[in-house]
């Protein structure tokens, strides 16, 4: 008998795992319908050695205290701080927006306090902000918008920003500096071995076992257990009763290349011309040193594996039915971003999780974004014993 069933085994599934079977000596069973642990943050070395993330880039960082010490457990770390850049007008620019890419746009030579002053002349201010377009064009005007927010938008998500609500583009700052950073996070850090080696770790109980390549209907009635944690899609569990909840999803296709650096940024953004949305080139993420380099085109699909819950009102309006009968169904806690609709990163999904074990056993604390001005420290880092059950 377990005590739970787990669907799904990446963050908030595989949290959950271990925070009930080191925790409160819960005895689980982590199912994925996947060949592997990790859900959408797998990665593993190609058949040229390089580590490459299978479902496009997965970067690490945080405001929380509390979530970067429970992931430090299950490894050490390697300091990152992201870097993109966007393909516009023939040149690689820093996005988000800040100081040098206006002037490297405009052939100007602006400071912090000018280049405010520029985004005040070109805006065109709002009444009221209540989508996407709203927030940039009352921020930095109508010709930034269309250079390098517009038409990536519009291959994203299968919209104009105009349809899209205002949280989709509101995430991404504009700056007067030269922080050319694209997170401001104080954690900012990738796993050193990988993020399938931290599940891994993380996964490494006596009271958890790991059955991959498997469907948990095809299995719920013929394993015994108490209660379901579920981390898939909340209109999949109760057979889209209420109908399908939109989502966009991704096709990536990865490519080696005979050189030792393909591209000057981790990440270079096409917002306009071509099909494709973003250029990922791995060794940047991973400090790998190889003599070949490993880099993926992510293109958006309207079809595929669930990426993104598209973020209208009449969605959110559709999930609230279903929210309603999974906050009244007995022995399941819903938990991530397709259990809950709701765009998470991964730091926010690890708190997440964090909370409902607390919930789940009685402990009143929660986890808390806490800002602390500090380094990513290195942790001791265990080995991986963990018992995997595989059927194909």
């Amino acid at each position: 008998m377990f005590d739970y069933l787990i669907v799904g085994a990446g963050f908030a599934g595989s949290v959950l795992a271990e925070r009930l079977a080191a925790g409160s000596n819960r005895k689980v069973l982590l199912c994925d319908k996947r060949p592997h642990i990790g859900g959408n943050a797998y990665d593993h070395y190609d058949e040229h050695g390089i580590l490459v993330h299978k479902y496009g880039p997965h970067i690490f960082h945080t405001n929380s205290q509390e979530v970067f010490e429970y992931l430090s457990r299950f490894t050490k770390w390697r300091p990152y701080e992201h870097r993109v850049c966007a393909s516009v007008d023939g040149m690689h620019l820093p996005i988000p927006i800040n100081l040098d890419t206006i002037n490297r746009l405009y052939g100007l030579n602006l400071t912090s306090f000018e280049v405010d002053r520029f985004f005040a002349s070109v805006a065109e201010p709002r009444a009221a902000i209540v989508n996407s377009e709203d927030v940039v064009v009352n921020r930095v005007g109508r010709e930034l918008y269309e250079k390098f927010f517009r038409n990536y938008t519009r291959k994203q998500w299968g919209l104009d920003p105009s349809e899209l609500d205002a949280s989709v583009i509101a995430r991404v700052p504009v700056r007067t500096n030269r922080d050319d950073r694209y997170f401001g996070d104080v954690y900012q850090a990738m796993p050193l071995h990988g993020f399938t080696r931290m599940f891994e770790n993380m996964l490494d109980h006596s009271n958890i076992k790991v059955l991959l390549n498997a469907d948990y209907r095809e299995i719920q009635d013929d394993i015994p257990y108490r209660e379901m944690i579920y981390t898939g899609p909340v209109d999949e569990f109760f057979d889209y009763r209420f109908g399908k909840l939109p989502y966009r999803s991704l096709e990536f296709r990865h490519e080696t290349k005979e050189m030792e650096v393909y591209q000057d940024a981790p990440v270079v953004n096409y917002p306009n011309t071509h099909a494709y949305t973003r250029v990922t080139e791995f060794k940047y993420l991973t400090g790998q040193v190889h003599p070949k380099t490993s880099i993926v085109f992510e293109t958006p699909r309207a079809e595929g594996d669930p990426y993104y819950p598209v973020p209208r009102p009449q969605n959110a309006a559709l999930y609230a039915q279903y929210k309603q009968l999974a906050d009244v169904t007995p022995g399941v806690h819903f938990v991530g971003r397709l259990a809950t609709y709701k765009y998470y990163n991964m730091d926010q999904i690890t708190a997440q999780a964090l909370s409902t074990y607390a919930k789940i056993s009685g402990n009143k604390h929660r986890a808390e974004s806490t800002v602390r001005i500090a380094r990513p420290q290195l942790s001791p880092e265990p080995a991986y014993t963990a018992t995997t059950l595989s059927t194909s």
